[in-house]
């Protein structure tokens, strides 16, 4: 779990936007598209590993996933939500 005051002062490193904790539903829908191979982060790389939870921008286009309770804020790990449609 994200500690409600780090929450406070992260901020997305694309457009600095504030961060909030995605949904559960959002996160098992993620998770299964990595399951079958069909979700990439912003580099390319299509992800292999699940995540715990993960960090949704404001926008609500781009998440950073939260691994082993570690969130991975760097701007090529970010999910763009978009690849669920």
């Amino acid at each position: 779990m994200i500690d409600p005051e780090l929450l406070k002062i992260l901020r997305c490193p694309h457009d600095h936007s504030p961060l909030q904790i995605a949904d559960a539903r959002l996160v098992q829908r993620i998770n299964h598209g990595i399951s079958v191979g069909r979700i990439r982060n912003l580099s390319g790389q299509i992800i292999k590993r699940q995540i715990d939870s993960g960090l949704l921008r404001q926008a609500g286009d781009l998440l950073y996933p939260v691994v082993d309770e570690i969130p991975v804020m760097l701007p090529d790990e970010a999910i763009e939500t978009a690849q669920l449609e």
